[in-house]
């Protein structure tokens, strides 16, 4: 018996976790850079869950949210492969995982923080600009044709419509009720709090007081985890996400489409301190 142990602890194979990175916003970005969407990153999640051997898979999730639809698609592709391949899914979270970063997050079966990780933000926003005054001082005038009144709806070089703040703000909490929904599915009796409205009012914590909360399940890091849950000899294997060739050749240019998108994209990351 004792022979049989030494054998198997010198001898067994490495245990190979498959491991996604996450990271940045969630939606299309640009042609030079990629938001997360699914159909970017279907078939790297399908390379992640492919290992028959692994008995786990993880995720680093590191995004300030962006598309609450995407946020859904990546999610339920994780869930229904895990379940498909009966694995377990770790969730690792750098900076941020908040608003959208956090819906995938809770696609794990559980989630660990660095102790300044920043998670929550369970809410929805839509954020955008106003150019009115801007094109009257330059002298340009706007000129919209169409059919049916809602059809410029928002438009940022018209005036802003109580209807159309009104209807905007009905799809908020239509969005904002699925996502509450999904989160209390996923962490179920995990959530700690006897306030739900706090936890779901949109604001965001810092490591140790998000897992008192049960949004997350504790602290540690991605080494730390995965060795302490399948040994010493268990490895990260990275899943790469390659940078296409149009993406290499015109990631140095900027067009006016995606000096909107980078602005988008640090007002994001810049509500979470980054």
């Amino acid at each position: 018996m004792l022979l049989g142990l030494v054998f198997k602890r010198f001898f067994s194979k490495d245990i190979n976790i498959p491991t996604l990175r996450l990271s940045g916003v969630i939606g299309q970005a640009g042609i030079a850079r990629s938001g997360l969407t699914i159909t970017g990153i279907e078939k790297l999640i399908d390379k992640l869950f492919a290992d028959k051997k692994s008995p786990a898979v993880a995720l680093i999730i590191n995004s300030p949210g962006g598309s609450p639809t995407q946020s859904s698609l990546i999610a339920e592709k994780i869930i229904n492969l895990a379940k498909e391949k009966n694995k377990k899914v770790y969730a690792f979270v750098e900076d941020v995982a908040a608003s959208g970063g956090y819906w995938l997050a809770c696609s794990a079966d559980e989630i660990y923080l660095d102790l300044n990780s920043i998670v929550g933000s369970i809410g929805v926003i839509s954020p955008g600009f106003g150019f009115v005054d801007l094109i009257k001082k330059m002298g340009i005038e706007r000129r919209v044709y169409t059919s049916g009144k809602s059809k410029s709806f928002l438009d940022p070089f018209k005036e802003e419509k109580k209807e159309d703040i009104d209807r905007l703000k009905n799809i908020q909490e239509q969005i904002h009720e699925n996502f509450i929904d999904y989160v209390k599915k996923r962490r179920g009796a995990k959530l700690t709090s006897s306030n739900e409205d706090e936890v779901f009012s949109g604001l965001f914590w810092v490591g140790k007081k998000g897992v008192e909360l049960g949004l997350a399940d504790g602290v540690g890091s991605i080494n730390e985890v995965i060795k302490e849950k399948f040994g010493k000899k268990a490895k990260i294997k990275i899943i790469d996400q390659k940078k296409s060739f149009l993406q290499k050749r015109l990631s140095s240019s900027i067009n006016s489409d995606d000096i909107f998108n980078r602005l988008e994209e640090m007002i994001m990351w810049s509500r979470y301190g980054l």
